[in-house]
């Protein structure tokens, strides 16, 4: 009882049990509904799904409110409904529409270097020669979405393959046509849970 109002971010969604807690108020929660992460639904669903089930968990009743921009969102909705199995239908099948994982491979190749005009040179003559064979998809190169990061320039390139294709051995068949500056650092991400 010494404590009537908790102002936290989103860690307050994790494993804890405030008995007393009938309140729970999230605001802005579409944040994490835009912008170009694959996982970002499913993500805002589980965080979202959790912290309204700090609400009303011991004897007394709860109450969610969610301020929302977009309240037709499908994650929205679901949670509003309290229908969880209705958005993951509708993820899936925007998945398979759209061939992304799990109907496809995904991995995202990262250039950088503190000389933002080597990785940009780099980044545009990988761009040149990237695999063009059936069942590849290669996007890029672009800035990645944190351009500098620990006084990194970064650029990268988004490769979608068929689920049959080895999309290491796409990659490495691809880097090993090039000769790229020591001083840039080439890294990759297979199935990537982030994409920045």
């Amino acid at each position: 009882g010494k404590v009537d109002i908790i102002v936290g971010t989103q860690v307050l969604a994790k494993g804890h049990h405030f008995p007393n807690l009938t309140l729970v108020v999230i605001v802005d929660a579409d944040l994490g509904l835009s912008g170009a992460d694959l996982r970002g639904a499913e993500k805002s669903f589980q965080l979202l799904n959790q912290v309204s089930g700090r609400a009303g968990r011991a004897d007394k009743k709860g109450l969610v409110l969610m301020q929302t921009y977009n309240p037709e969102n499908a994650v929205i909705a679901a949670l509003g409904n309290g229908d969880g199995e209705r958005f993951l239908n509708l993820e899936i099948a925007a998945r398979k529409t759209a061939e992304m994982p799990p109907y496809s491979r995904l991995a995202i190749l990262w250039i950088s270097g503190r000389d933002k005009f080597k990785v940009q040179k780099a980044a545009q003559a990988l761009a040149k020669i990237m695999p063009t064979e059936n069942g590849v998809e290669i996007l890029g190169p672009a800035p990645a979405p944190i351009f500098m990061l620990r006084k990194n320039y970064r650029f990268h390139f988004l490769i979608k393959t068929a689920k049959n294709i080895d999309i290491q051995g796409v990659i490495r068949d691809w880097l090993a046509r090039i000769k790229l500056p020591a001083s840039l650092n080439i890294r990759t991400d297979i199935d990537p849970y982030s994409f920045f």
